[in-house]
């Protein structure tokens, strides 16, 4: 007997029962998007490894230990999985040379890819929304980027979720910072784990980002960036906190928040909740100054955030709000040689006036299928016999109401089911 076929470790099957609920977040969000103005790009899943190790940061979890690399034999060229949108969005401006036309609003969607190891709300494949704004350089974009995620939970019914944001400052100012914060953190080697030494030299700010308890009194004591900001970095973080307040968005300020991405500079945000466990972040963004220039570009501004849509549909369901599957209007029920030609004729007519219809289909007699039209929730059933077609008409029975069939003429059936 043959071995049974089973999905990869941490990439999940969307079955039709939990489709609908996808296709509910999908024209959601495309409303959303459409309210202010992002139009969509659609980029490779796969891509050059160095595109990321560049862009993300060569000693962060997702190039050591998450990015799904490989060498492509054909060619020798090394390849990657995509593990976010960013870079790639960021990629397809510079080839295509859309910043010639002006500052873009931009989004996608799709599915990125972790090797993590899976868990409630984190997944191997998992499914992104970002958005980004490229050539903006003032807090309002960065306003605007926020302002749009509360527009969305709320679309979404969604609610509880808190918003901290913070500042990275510019360039200069972080490596200020991140001088202080290695000679810091070397006068307090002996109470760092094993990660956080390895990263003391090249990447100190993540061990900020550290979850471990036993280290949480020394990062709790250690120098704080907003203190080594420069004016221009001060003045957008005041402003954006101004801004903010100005269009009643509540928020916390979290001065160790530290995206694990190398490219953030000044704004960072995460909106974060209590109700999926250790997986509290659901949109996280910020500003990326400096990455165009970083991947060939000329230099230009830009932020922008991702979404998770597996962790947004967890808080929809928790949040109470229910999201019924389409219903058919109708299920067309028939018997008999004449029968069968007519059934496909009305179910064709009753689409074309912008029914559902399901059409019977596998045989059997009257009452197995109408036992399948009531379990399909079908709100009438189509009943077609020879009688029927010969006549040029059908009956219709209510499966809903109590209400009784009646036969009527096939080209008053839309308009009565559309009612």
């Amino acid at each position: 007997m043959a071995k049974v076929a089973k999905a990869v470790r941490g990439m999940n099957d969307i079955l039709p029962e939990e489709a609908h609920q996808w296709q509910f977040f999908e024209r959601t969000v495309q409303d959303w998007l459409a309210m202010y103005g992002y139009r969509s790009i659609r980029t490779p899943i796969v891509e050059h490894t160095d595109l990321f190790v560049r862009s993300i940061g060569e000693v962060t979890d997702i190039v050591e230990k998450e990015m799904y690399s490989f060498v492509d034999h054909l060619n020798n060229d090394r390849l990657a999985l995509r593990p976010e949108g960013t870079a790639s969005c960021v990629r397809a401006v510079i080839e295509h040379n859309l910043l010639y036309e002006g500052p873009q609003r931009l989004s996608y969607s799709g599915a990125m890819f972790r090797h993590e190891r899976p868990q409630k709300g984190r997944y191997r494949q998992f499914h992104q929304v970002g958005v980004e704004a490229l050539g903006y350089s003032g807090p309002d974009i960065d306003v605007e980027l926020i302002v749009m995620c509360a527009r969305l939970w709320q679309m979404l019914g969604i609610t509880g979720l808190r918003l901290e944001i913070g500042t990275l400052g510019s360039m200069e100012s972080r490596a200020l910072h991140r001088a202080k914060l290695i000679k810091y953190f070397e006068q307090n080697v002996k109470h760092l784990d094993e990660d956080a030494s390895r990263r003391l030299h090249t990447n100190p700010l993540r061990i900020l980002d550290s979850k471990n308890p036993k280290m949480q009194s020394v990062i709790e004591q250690a120098p704080r960036l907003i203190d080594d900001l420069d004016e221009a970095s001060r003045i957008h973080f005041e402003t954006l906190q101004f801004m903010l307040r100005e269009q009643d968005v509540q928020f916390e300020i979290n001065l160790r928040l530290v995206r694990g991405l190398d490219y953030y500079n000044r704004t960072v945000f995460e909106w974060v909740t209590d109700r999926l466990g250790a997986q509290s972040t659901v949109c996280a963004g910020g500003r990326y100054d400096g990455l165009i220039e970083q991947i060939g570009g000329k230099p230009a501004p830009a932020c922008g955030f991702a979404m998770g849509v597996e962790r947004l549909l967890a808080l929809v369901h928790q949040c109470g709000k229910e999201i019924m599957p389409p219903i058919p209007d109708a299920y067309i029920v028939h018997q008999g040689k004449q029968a069968m030609s007519f059934a496909w004729k009305t179910a064709e007519l009753l689409r074309e006036a912008g029914c559902q219809v399901i059409l019977h289909c596998g045989g059997g007699g009257f009452k197995s299928q109408m036992k399948k039209a009531d379990v399909s929730g079908a709100r009438y059933a189509i009943i077609i016999g020879d009688d029927e077609a010969l006549a040029g008409e059908v009956t219709l029975k209510p499966l809903r109401v109590a209400t009784d069939q009646t036969r009527i003429d096939l080209h008053a059936i839309g308009d009565l089911i559309k009612t």
